[in-house]
């Protein structure tokens, strides 16, 4: 296999920063606390292919409500490599938990952009059934794919990425 990247935290400032502009209000113990207990996303099984991103907090989704989640993770990516986030197949097979971009792209230019390339998770729970999710901290909510890429012969992207979501343009 291929090492070509490596997951790490974002820093505390900037995850407190991220967490209280998404939820608002909390107190700087809990806060300190959340982030102490971020883990860093790990295979389960040697024949994985995913990553397991797991919930910093507690949560209930009702069908038709969203959350985003700042996991306080960002990744260091090889060139010619990107990140493929998605939903765990159980919590999408059982509840229909969708990530709201259907499937979150993390390139390698991400990790050095304007908030430290934190990596942010938006669920909706698009069940039809009436189904509640509820997920504890600690649980495991997404996976992440490393998937090597290729450019066209006649490439010219000279641009340089600055943040997040529609950061390189419309």
């Amino acid at each position: 296999m291929k090492k070509i990247a490596k997951f790490e935290k974002i820093s505390l400032k900037q995850f407190v920063s991220d967490w209280l502009d998404t939820f608002g209000n909390y107190d700087d113990n809990t806060l300190i606390e959340i982030y102490n207990n971020i883990k860093l996303p790990k295979r389960a099984t040697v024949g994985s292919a995913g990553y397991d991103f797991c919930s910093p907090v507690e949560f209930v989704l009702r069908p038709g409500e969203s959350i985003k989640i700042p996991t306080g993770l960002k990744c260091k990516i090889d060139d010619g490599w990107m990140l493929q986030c998605y939903p765990r197949s159980g919590l999408g097979f059982k509840y229909r938990l969708r990530l709201n971009n259907t499937v979150g792209i993390i390139d390698s230019d991400f990790y050095n952009s304007n908030g430290e390339g934190h990596i942010f998770l938006k669920f909706g729970n698009e069940s039809n059934e009436d189904k509640t999710i509820h997920v504890y901290a600690g649980n495991k909510i997404a996976q992440g794919i490393f998937v090597e890429y290729g450019i066209t012969y006649d490439d010219e992207a000279d641009g340089v990425r600055s943040g997040g979501f529609g950061s390189t343009g419309k």
